[in-house]
């Protein structure tokens, strides 16, 4: 398992290499199944998600899987009102302005909110012959989404509300980095072999806005 001894810093033959979109466009049998289900539909059957997620391994021999799953999933799952629209991303129907909305973000309970997940990690870990890589969004991203209502250029509303309101950006973040850690604890009591946290859009601050208001929430995931 070199990725994994790669993961802890030990001495392995070659450099394992990240590819993004491991699952895609690119792959018939993916295509064929995305005519019968929507992203979202995927990921609540876990074996075609378990399926998709194979795929690549099966037919690249890469080192290690990636769950195929979204960084919304969770957001979603707890009441968010989003959809992921082709050829954008996500898309959030009503977005975060207000002290009233971070409120109004329900608290995640894996096995109520996400049991398919969770099944279809159990159904990897028995399926795979390497390890499973579980993943989630990190605060920024997720808030970003959340705020912008979708994909933006120039997070200018996600950064006009970090400086305007900064008490209400931080409940924000400590709501959203407290539903991260609790959906990868779930993936890591499932059977993921290791977690990874996508903070896709973190780039759009400086060092100093970072450390700010962005660092400390980010700073629990240690003790994952």
């Amino acid at each position: 398992m070199f990725f994994l001894r790669a993961c802890k810093k030990q001495s392995v033959p070659y450099t394992p290499v990240w590819y993004m979109r491991q699952a895609g466009r690119y792959q018939p049998e993916y295509r064929a199944i995305r005519q019968k289900y929507s992203f979202f539909e995927i990921s609540h059957h876990p074996e075609v998600c378990a399926e998709v997620t194979r795929l690549p391994v099966e037919q690249l021999g890469v080192d290690a899987a990636i769950l195929f799953a979204d960084i919304m999933t969770p957001l979603k799952a707890t009441g968010v009102d989003l959809d992921i629209v082709e050829g954008v991303g996500p898309v959030i129907e009503h977005p975060i302005a207000s002290l009233i909305d971070v409120r109004g973000l329900k608290e995640l309970l894996p096995e109520r909110d996400v049991p398919y997940v969770i099944e279809t990690v159990k159904l990897l870990n028995e399926q795979l012959s390497v390890p499973l890589i579980g993943f989630a969004g990190a605060p920024f991203t997720l808030a970003s989404y959340l705020i912008e209502g979708g994909p933006s250029k120039d997070y200018h509303r996600t950064k006009g509300f970090m400086y305007a309101q900064p008490d209400v950006w931080r409940a924000l973040l400590d709501r959203l980095a407290e539903t991260t850690i609790v959906y990868l604890e779930a993936q890591i009591a499932a059977g993921a072999k290791a977690v990874q946290v996508f903070d896709s859009w973190v780039g759009a601050v400086g060092s100093q806005d970072y450390s700010e208001f962005i660092g400390r929430p980010c700073a629990k995931y240690l003790t994952l």
